[in-house]
């Protein structure tokens, strides 16, 4: 895994003397070379005040060693590093690509606050080899799913099908098909929403419909209705974040259990939802290495399912 996930090895507890050829350097990255580990763990070392030179605790970052000073690191508590997520399924692979069935409440990659524990992780522990890209937290990753978002997802694993993968989602060349329960029933059965999706502009964490947003296109067709709520399919004609959520909300249809876009929360209580209902079921790509076409299903998840069940007993 990166060193982002290492834990910290105990310091030495004897300590060194700082040389002349170290005079002048910062002290975090005297204690990450002399420790062998990121310069972020260092500088908790130091806040933390395991660290201290010639007797004196020293706290700061920016504090430059002089020659012959003597350093002392206190033996640090080890953490043990957090279990991997268990396996995730694979529906395909080969040497270029793997085509994953993403559970719901796993994140796809580390980042905002998330630094373990992610699908990453998983694949990693699975012993899958994972294409480079230019950012280390992402390996092989093309495309993302909300983390309570279920279903169908591809990953590279070349440096070829990590470029040829990014291209076609780039040019809006996959077919992505997600089935989702919405609160009440959309009229018309069926309908494109062309509607840009920008930033909220007050709920960062949140997006919304917006004349000045990135061009956003979905395809929606009622599968089966039910009154309360519907069944329905959607296809993406572009990939923005939160693009299903937001335009099912937008059209007045939000995801059940998609309590974020205004969707009922008693309607989810007596659906056994716990997640917005939306679920990545069909994915559809060439394959950037033979050209031939892929296409992967990826099975309704049991919450999901006995949540359609509910509604369909309804109505007998």
């Amino acid at each position: 895994m990166g060193r982002r996930n290492q834990v910290p090895r105990p310091a030495v507890a004897s300590g060194w003397t700082i040389s002349a050829s170290a005079e002048g350097i910062r002290i975090d990255r005297v204690l990450a070379a002399e420790l062998d580990e990121p310069r972020t763990h260092a500088q908790r070392r130091l806040e933390r005040g395991e660290v201290t030179i010639d007797g004196r605790p020293v706290t700061k970052s920016s504090y430059r060693v002089r020659a012959g000073e003597h350093v002392m690191v206190a033996e640090a508590r080890v953490r043990p590093a957090p279990p991997a997520p268990p396996p995730v399924a694979v529906l395909y692979a080969d040497d270029d690509v793997a085509v994953i069935d993403k559970p719901a409440g796993l994140v796809v990659h580390a980042g905002a606050g998330i630094t373990t524990g992610t699908l990453v992780d998983a694949l990693r522990a699975m012993g899958m080899p994972l294409a480079a890209g230019d950012d280390p937290d992402r390996p092989g990753i093309v495309h993302r799913l909300d983390r309570g978002t279920s279903g169908v997802l591809v990953v590279a694993r070349s440096a070829d099908a990590l470029r040829g993968l990014r291209s076609q989602f780039d040019g809006h060349q996959v077919d992505r098909r997600y089935q989702a329960l919405v609160d009440g029933v959309p009229e018309p059965a069926e309908a494109v929403i062309d509607a840009p999706i920008a930033r909220h502009r007050t709920d960062r964490t949140r997006f919304s419909t917006a004349p000045d947003g990135r061009s956003a296109r979905s395809r929606y067709r009622v599968v089966e209705a039910f009154g309360t709520a519907s069944n329905v399919q959607v296809r993406l004609d572009t990939g923005r974040t939160h693009q299903v959520r937001v335009h099912l909300s937008a059209v007045g249809h939000p995801v059940c259990g998609d309590r974020v876009y205004g969707a009922s929360s008693a309607l989810a209580a007596e659906l056994g939802l716990e997640r917005p209902a939306l679920h990545a079921a069909h994915l559809g790509f060439t394959h950037p290495r033979t050209g031939e076409v892929i296409q992967v299903d990826a099975p309704l998840p049991d919450d999901l399912a006995r949540a359609l069940e509910r509604l369909r007993a309804d109505l007998t």
